[in-house]
C-alpha cells in the first residue's frame, strides 16, 4: 500500500498573516483528500507541507508514520509527486527529458524506460511527444506530461496544486478521464488543491472545506450534503448545486 498522510495541530503564518491555525487532518493510504476553499483559505499552504515546501512552525506532519522533519527534504521531494497549476516543465528540456528527471537522480531505473512508461500511461506516447519542447505542446498536454513526470519514479505521494483548473473546458474533461484511469491503475496517495467542488467530488474521496487557514468540515461530499457543519459550507455547496444547475439547461 502507499503511505498514508497526517496533520497534527499544523499553524503557519507568513509574517503577520496566519496561513493555517491548528488544522489537523488524516488522509488514509490510497485515498485522495480534496482541499476546497477561496483564495487564502490555506488550501496551497497545507498542501506543501507535506513535501517540506512549507515547514510549519507549530504541529506536525507525518508521511507513513514518520515525522517529515526526520526525512531529508531533497530525498522527500524526489519521492513525492508534485503537479503545480502551470505543469513546472522546464522549458528548455524535451518532454522525455523532463520527465525523465527524478528516476534519473533516483537511480536504480532505467530513466528513460520509466519516462516512456510513465508518458504512454499518461497518453503522450514518446514516440510522437517525447522529442518535443514544452512550447510545442498544448496547455493540456502539458499537464499530462507534468503528471506523467509525478509519477515516473513511481512515486507514492501526489500533490496536485490547482492542476487542472487553467485548461479549456475540452482539455480539462480529457485530462480529468486520464486521471480516474491512472487512480484504477497506479496505486497513490493524494492531496487535491482546487477551487471547484464538482472537480473534488469526481476525484476525491474526502473532502476538506478551509476558510481563513481552518478546516470547516471534512468528509465525504454526502456528509457535507447532508449535515454541512457551518454556514460557510452549506453556502458552499449551495453555490455548487446552482452552478452545476446552470451548466445542465444550457
Amino acid at each position: 500500500m502507499p503511505p498514508g498522510l497526517s496533520a497534527t495541530g499544523v499553524t503557519h503564518r507568513y509574517g503577520s498573516v496566519t496561513a493555517l491555525d491548528d488544522v489537523s487532518v488524516t488522509i488514509p493510504a490510497g485515498t485522495l483528500l480534496a482541499l476546497v476553499g477561496e483564495s487564502g483559505s490555506g488550501k496551497t499552504s497545507l498542501l506543501r507541507c507535506f513535501n517540506r515546501m512549507v515547514e510549519p512552525a507549530v504541529g506536525v506532519i507525518h508521511v507513513d508514520g514518520t515525522d517529515v522533519r526526520a526525512i531529508d527534504a531533497v530525498s522527500l521531494r524526489r519521492r513525492t509527486g508534485y503537479v503545480p497549476q502551470a505543469g513546472g516543465l522546464l522549458p528548455h528540456w524535451t518532454i522525455a527529458r523532463n520527465v525523465a528527471l527524478v528516476p534519473r537522480l533516483t537511480g536504480g531505473v532505467d530513466a528513460d524506460a520509466a519516462a516512456t512508461a510513465a508518458l504512454e500511461r499518461c497518453g503522450l506516447p514518446a514516440s510522437r511527444f517525447g522529442a518535443r519542447f514544452p512550447h510545442e505542446l498544448s496547455g493540456g498536454q502539458r499537464q499530462r506530461a507534468a503528471l506523467a513526470r509525478a509519477l515516473a519514479a513511481s512515486q507514492e505521494v501526489l500533490l496536485l496544486d490547482e492542476s487542472f483548473s487553467a485548461l479549456d473546458a475540452i482539455s480539462r474533461h480529457e485530462l480529468l478521464d486520464v486521471f480516474l484511469t491512472l487512480r484504477r491503475e497506479v496505486a497513490f496517495t493524494a492531496v487535491l488543491v482546487t477551487h471547484d467542488l464538482g472537480e473534488a467530488a469526481q476525484l476525491a474521496d474526502t473532502i476538506a472545506v478551509m476558510r481563513a487557514g481552518r478546516i470547516e468540515q471534512h468528509g465525504t461530499l454526502a456528509a457535507l450534503r447532508d449535515a454541512p457543519a457551518t454556514p460557510y459550507v452549506a453556502a458552499l455547496l449551495h453555490r455548487a448545486q446552482a452552478a452545476a444547475q446552470v451548466l445542465s439547461s444550457s
